[in-house]
């Protein structure tokens, strides 16, 4: 049983919701999302979107609460919106950008220059005696995290001194070093 395709998924003001020919679009303040579904059935009763499955098989089940979870995103999504914070951990690690290019001096011997979706918005910040933090604000959650780990897989954290790119608050497994 799903625990969570069971609970309603209630609609804040402003936000509104159209289902059709399998298609689930919902508009906000912050912008529009649509989601493709399959093998369950989805309906607006009193303002609450509610997620229901034929039958207890296996693949239902998964996907009731995979539906609910999408819907669900895509409603705070588009009423309140998702950050990342992305922090640069090592000496001479910078960032910068100009619009919708965000520049890296990972330590390589080049600079990346990494082009960023238009519909995440991207700022840096950088402080002296602190780290570097890439702030990273969009209403689309899938899109959000897919763009943090590509920005965290150009110099991902090692465990021996957690040099890398981390997100603000992780907690890294540390190793310790050769002891003679």
């Amino acid at each position: 049983m799903s625990r969570i395709g069971k609970n309603p998924i209630t609609i804040p003001q402003g936000v509104s919701i159209e289902i059709a020919d399998n298609v689930v679009k919902v508009k906000g303040k912050l912008g529009e999302l649509s989601q493709h579904y399959s093998d369950v059935s989805i309906k607006i009763e009193d303002g609450k979107v509610i997620v229901e499955r034929p039958s207890d098989s296996k693949d239902h089940t998964a996907k009731h609460g995979l539906y609910r979870s999408l819907i669900n995103n895509m409603v705070n999504g588009v009423s309140v919106g998702f950050t990342k914070e992305l922090e640069l951990v090592g000496v001479g690690y910078r960032a910068s950008n100009q619009g919708q290019k965000l520049e890296l001096a990972l330590g390589f011997s080049h600079g990346i220059v990494f082009e960023i979706a238009s519909e995440v918005k991207i700022e840096t910040v950088t402080e002296k005696g602190k780290n570097p933090i890439v702030k990273l604000a969009s209403h689309d959650r899938q899109l959000l995290g897919h763009v943090a780990a590509k920005i965290r897989s150009f110099r991902k954290p090692e465990p021996y001194k957690g040099k890398g790119i981390k997100f603000v608050g992780e907690q890294l497994r540390r190793k310790a070093g050769k002891s003679a």
